[in-house]
């Protein structure tokens, strides 16, 4: 049984290194900036999950006041379908519960079936929505 916990400014480089594995990254988000804005945020959390003393899942959570969000889902290839995602998913949702968000959102890239598996046994479903996004540089 792997050992869920907050994650702080010393586990950085090895969620990076996981989120970049689980091919979670994309060139257009620096995932290390990610990192420390969830981190400076009293709003948001990133949990991890070790095995041993390695980090094997990460879920990064936030409440905006409106819903809560995950991020950055992801477990060690060699781990998955051992129902962490699912743990790791349950222990963000109880924390935007106590935190009172009404419900909570994600998103999932186009193609990805395996998350999209997974999201709807958790009992999510999919939104019709487009998301739209601006960066401010």
């Amino acid at each position: 049984m792997s050992d869920i916990r907050d994650l702080g400014p010393s586990d950085r480089s090895e969620a990076i290194a996981l989120w970049h594995a689980c091919d979670l990254t994309v060139p257009w988000n620096d995932p290390g900036d990610d990192y420390d804005r969830a981190l400076a945020n009293a709003t948001s959390r990133i949990l991890g999950a070790f095995l041993d003393g390695k980090l094997i899942g990460t879920v990064m959570t936030g409440y905006e006041g409106h819903r809560g969000w995950l991020y950055y889902v992801g477990v060690d290839k060699q781990h998955r379908r051992s129902g962490l995602a699912k743990l790791l998913i349950a222990e963000a949702e109880d924390w935007l519960k106590s935190l009172g968000a009404p419900k909570v959102m994600l998103m999932v890239r186009t193609g990805n079936s395996g998350a999209e598996a997974l999201y709807e046994t958790l009992g999510y479903e999919a939104s019709d929505v487009t998301t739209y996004g601006k960066f401010f540089d």
